[in-house]
């Protein structure tokens, strides 16, 4: 009699056809969709991504799905070295390997200009990991301690966290846009011994040192000491350059006090859309299981230049450097204001590049309106290239070419030459990974943005609580509107949500909370027991909240947030970002918060403009103005705005109670610094409500005076 392990397996690999169906990837994947009845015909061979288990093997339905890459085993270690279970061995293996290759670059100087790229080699950022770490030895920290990082992007960034990798501190990253409560907060919870800062931030710190008891030691990042600013004496806490560390560490240099894989190396203060921050406790092991899986998906290459300006603090940037360490990968660093980014990208020339939808769709509509605006001859040769290219894209797939091929590249040489190139140079010119996460990219964005740049575009799905990624699109998979399959570090499943009407059983597709388990998992919340204990079930599956839905082939679909779902008046459920993503794609919109609550029966709108539309919008109406404030509180402008969202809506098929009702617009922007945003540009819908309750009331009051008001015969 077979034993359950080997019916499992025989289970398994039923499902599986030969490795050598593509002998390039040495991959096994999977010959029929198993979540369908026994009828279902199979699937193409290079439709399928995931492989579908039973939870149980006796009793449980078939509804947990893994990455067709590994589906016998949850990968935990990079395939090529499997010796590596740290961060700090991580780093090791990419200084003995790419020693004298560029890794760290800056523009700026030590006197605060701008000039080209500046490199500091693998081998020089090892020297001062190395000091910089003897000389929090030598201030008295001990292994465990935590140590904040309070500073934007920057190569020092990088030394300080393979510092803490090396003699086994654990590293707390502290947004630079908190506001010094949440600060405080965050030092005072993790109890942070030392913290690294820019005088910029060091000033906030002054303003409650006596309020952070646990801090002996302050670390300014930028200038000399006698360039430092006058500094109180405070009493327990040390304050020191920079550089007159990096010199005592020199001085002093201490052996590695090198971590285990189960060891905490950071916390990962989540700022959230509501409340008070929370500390996701990741391991070393976490982060490797993390970016081995995702090397298994996609290949970089020492010959790679990656640009950061995503916020370190967050766990899609810091996941971004563990993968750019293990392969050599050149990291150069934007100058620190987003404004300037673009003039970062044209002296740097990367070849990966990383970003949020926010800036995508503000890529999108810079193209598409200044199409629009060019003429009617270059709009129509724009549009003929548009369609050519994009047919070619599909010709190509269409004849099944190896799913190794990046969509886009070489498809259609003559436009490129004609039309695209110009686009591309907006990038630099040589980017050849676009990826996408955080939230949700729209379809007609992603396509876009591949025809244009002739690259492959990768959208991924994941969490801080799951080490960053949780699925994530594979390479030659052109089917927008989908966050791809689980990676090899994890397994996933949808759990019924019955008060919202989602189910595993669902047609023609199974709907539910998306759950994760496996070695990318986090440990829990720092401290906090009870939260820790209302996402994990018994049996070990985190619940992130976030609905989905499995399309053919095993791909995730992110449809719905469990808890931001609210209900209308007639008891119709809302999924906010959905309606905004739609809204994102109307030219006049910047920014879109959609609000409605179940005292009301419609849906209103907060829009940040775009300015210089509105503005060319205005001009052509022959509307008079003095500033965009007053053009903004015109009538015709918001009815002109809300029937662009209304054709928008329509065209993306959104059902009647989805359409905003009434519209308000600002022309200030949703930001950090305004509190509306979080670190990775999504809206705090609580702090929104609040920033917007005037604007709020006042549309439904205006929307109760006009439905109230009798109708004309």
């Amino acid at each position: 009699m077979e034993s359950p392990a080997q019916r499992r397996l025989n289970a398994i690999q039923s499902h599986l056809l030969p490795s050598t169906v593509y002998a390039a990837e040495d991959e096994s994947l999977i010959g029929r969709n198993v979540t369908s009845s026994s009828s279902s015909p199979p699937f193409f061979v290079d439709q399928q991504y995931s492989v579908v288990l039973p939870e149980k093997l006796q009793t449980g339905k078939w509804n947990v799905y893994r990455s067709a890459r590994s589906p016998m085993k949850l990968l935990s270690r990079f395939d090529d070295h499997p010796e590596i279970g740290t961060l700090h061995e991580n780093f090791v293996h990419a200084v003995e390997t790419y020693r004298d290759y560029k890794y760290l670059g800056t523009r700026i100087r030590v006197d605060g200009t701008v000039g080209e790229y500046k490199w500091m080699t693998f081998g020089e950022a090892a020297t001062a990991r190395e000091a910089i770490g003897s000389g929090l030895r030598y201030y008295g920290l001990e292994q465990g301690a935590c140590v904040g990082l309070y500073f934007i992007n920057r190569p020092e960034w990088m030394v300080v966290d393979h510092a803490c990798s090396a003699y086994s501190y654990i590293s707390v990253p502290l947004y630079d846009t908190l506001g010094p409560d949440a600060v405080k907060f965050v030092v005072n919870h993790s109890g942070i011994k030392a913290i690294f800062c820019v005088p910029e931030t060091l000033n906030t710190l002054l303003s409650f040192i006596s309020s952070i008891p646990s801090v002996r030691l302050i670390v300014v990042v930028g200038g000399a000491d006698e360039h430092l600013p006058s500094l109180p004496s405070t009493p327990g806490v040390k304050f020191v350059s920079y550089l007159k560390l990096l010199g005592q560490g020199r001085r002093t240099l201490q052996p590695f006090c090198p971590p285990k894989p189960d060891d905490v190396a950071t916390i990962c203060y989540t700022s959230g859309t509501t409340g008070t921050p929370k500390g996701v406790v990741l391991t070393h092991g976490n982060l490797i299981a993390n970016a081995s899986a995702f090397c298994r998906k996609v290949k970089f290459y020492p010959s790679d230049v990656y640009i950061s300006y995503l916020p370190l603090a967050h766990i899609y940037e810091r996941s971004n450097q563990v993968i750019c360490c293990n392969n050599g990968v050149g990291v150069g660093f934007y100058q620190g204001d987003n404004l300037k980014l673009m003039d970062d990208l044209a002296a740097l020339r990367p070849t990966i590049f990383c970003s949020v939808p926010r800036l995508y769709n503000r890529i999108y509509a810079g193209i598409t309106n200044a199409v629009s605006t060019s003429g009617a001859l270059k709009e129509r040769l724009f549009r003929a290239a548009y369609n050519s290219k994009r047919q070619a894209i599909m010709n190509a797939i269409q004849l099944l070419v190896p799913p190794t091929i990046v969509p886009g590249r070489n498809a259609s040489p003559i436009w490129d030459k004609l039309v695209f190139n110009k686009i591309k140079e907006k990038l630099g010119g040589r980017v050849r990974i676009l990826g996408s996460g955080a939230s949700p990219l729209s379809p007609d964005v992603m396509d876009f943005l591949r025809v244009c740049f002739g690259c492959m575009l990768i959208e991924g799905y994941g969490m801080t609580e799951t080490s960053c990624i949780i699925t994530l699109m594979d390479v030659g998979d052109v089917l927008a509107g989908h966050v791809g399959s689980p990676h090899a570090a994890c397994e996933v499943k949808l759990v019924d949500v019955p008060e919202m009407n989602y189910t595993s059983e669902d047609e023609p597709y199974p709907r539910g909370e998306i759950c994760v388990r496996g070695p990318i998992v986090f440990q829990g919340y720092y401290k906090d027991e009870v939260q820790t204990r209302e996402v994990f079930d018994d049996d070990g599956w985190f619940h992130t909240g976030d609905i989905g839905l499995w399309l053919p082939g095993g791909r995730l679909k992110i449809i719905d947030r469990k808890k931001n779902i609210f209900k209308l008046a007639q008891g119709e459920y809302i999924a906010p970002e959905k309606i905004e993503n739609v809204y994102a794609k109307c030219k006049f919109v910047s920014q879109c918060f959609v609000y409605g609550d179940s005292f009301n029966s419609s849906l209103v709108a907060v829009v940040a403009v775009e300015p210089d539309v509105l503005r060319d919008w205005a001009a052509s109406e022959g509307i008079q103005y003095e500033d965009l404030g007053q053009l903004c509180n015109d009538p015709r402008a918001r009815n002109a705005v809300l029937a662009e969202m209304d054709d928008v809506g329509r065209e993306a098929q959104l059902r009647g109670f989805e359409f905003a009702k009434a519209v308000t617009l600002v022309p200030e922007q949703f930001t950090l610094e305004n509190g509306i945003l979080t670190p990775t540009f999504k809206i705090k819908r609580s702090q929104a409500k609040e920033y917007f309750a005037k604007a709020i009331a006042n549309m439904y009051a205006e929307l109760s005076t006009s439905e109230s008001a009798p109708s004309k015969l």
